[in-house]
């Protein structure tokens, strides 16, 4: 057997420092005696969260990250957060004299009636009134910005780790390990669809007319096998000190948008007709959520967990890719490495989370 390790080009994020920025940042973090900012770590580390102050003052590292991911038609949403943000503070400054400002007239009613100055506390209660409308339409103000701001940030890519090769798609990933070396027989290789056919494990006729394409039945001895290596990477990640979890299949919209963008979640997942509900198609999602609203104890770090689930996706845009088959399905199953770990260790555990997968299939 002949395992290939390659970094995919551009392909894996970073926790390191990126500026001084995050620096005061994480200072921040710590001294609030609690661990706010975790690390989710899944097949790759999900870090270095990215705010509107990063973007400001790091306006030229987040635009070279989102050119060397080959997104340029993001870049303008840099320039977009930072001028949102500039009047989201401006409008929460505004609200801030507000507020101020009324809690003085206030003052200033209560002493008019102790003197029995009726007439004129009423004047000051006009002024009130007045300053409290002009609250009202600063709050929406600010509520809309900060939506916007959050919109377009949830487009804009992580920042990349430097060791990352730079490339637009797996053509230009770089081998970093080889065990063993390839053997390529003297005939031609049957597809592997066409192998599980010939021994009456697929039948993809049937689940067409069933479901449309995209769906098959496993039959048989195929079934069963692909049962074990489940069962076996379950049981291979519980070895490892990690532990089983299973998932549920479906989670609500701010789930999801917690780990992509809307545009990305109507591109992959399924939406239950009249609920906020989706089906999951990976259970990273619903994994992630399972931390969602929650101070985490620094004590009971890391957290490791392996969990199955059934995935479902649209898969829009991938006609033509890897159709033939079992690739390029809506529904299968996966077995996941989920780690929740402090920033610290983030590396770490991604390399731990390697060496497993790369022991895994050797094994």
């Amino acid at each position: 057997m002949t395992i290939q390790t390659k970094i995919a080009a551009a392909g894996r994020p970073t926790y390191k420092k990126q500026s001084k920025v995050l620096d005061v940042w994480r200072r921040l973090r710590k001294n609030r005696g609690a661990i706010i900012g975790l690390i989710i770590i899944l097949v790759i580390i999900l870090t270095a969260v990215l705010c509107p102050l990063f973007l400001d003052y790091e306006q030229d590292i987040v635009k070279q990250n989102i050119k060397n991911k080959f997104q340029d038609e993001k870049l303008v949403l840099v320039d977009e957060v930072i001028d949102l943000d500039v009047k989201n503070r401006e409008a929460k400054l505004n609200g801030d004299n507000l507020r101020a400002e009324r809690k003085s007239l206030s003052s200033e009613i209560g002493n008019l009636m102790k003197q029995g100055k009726k007439e004129e506390a009423e004047k000051v209660k006009a002024k009130v009134q007045e300053i409290n409308k002009k609250l009202e339409n600063n709050e929406s103000l600010e509520s809309k910005y900060s939506s916007e701001i959050n919109s377009r940030m949830m487009k804009i890519p992580n920042i990349i780790h430097e060791s990352v090769p730079i490339g637009k798609d797996d053509s230009q990933n770089v081998e970093i390990q080889k065990f063993g070396e390839p053997v390529v027989p003297d005939y031609e290789i049957p597809y592997h669809g066409e192998i599980m056919e010939s021994l009456g494990g697929l039948d993809l006729d049937s689940a067409r007319r069933v479901a449309g394409n995209g769906f098959y039945y496993l039959i048989g001895d195929i079934a069963r096998l692909h049962s074990a290596v489940l069962t076996y990477a379950r049981d291979f990640m519980i070895n490892k000190g990690f532990t089983y979890c299973i998932p549920p299949y479906m989670i609500r919209s701010d789930v999801v948008t917690g780990v992509m963008s809307f545009e990305e979640m109507d591109a992959m997942m399924y939406k239950i007709e009249g609920e906020d509900l989706y089906l999951i198609g990976t259970s990273e999602h619903s994994m992630i959520g399972k931390f969602k609203d929650q101070i985490l104890k620094k004590e009971n770090m890391p957290y490791t967990m392996t969990s199955y689930s059934p995935c479902f996706r649209k898969e829009k845009g991938a006609h033509g890719i890897e159709e033939r088959g079992v690739y390029r399905i809506h529904q299968f199953e996966k077995q996941e490495m989920i780690v929740v770990c402090e920033p610290e260790q983030s590396w770490e555990w991604y390399d731990k989370m390697w060496s497993y997968t790369v022991e895994f299939f050797r094994s």
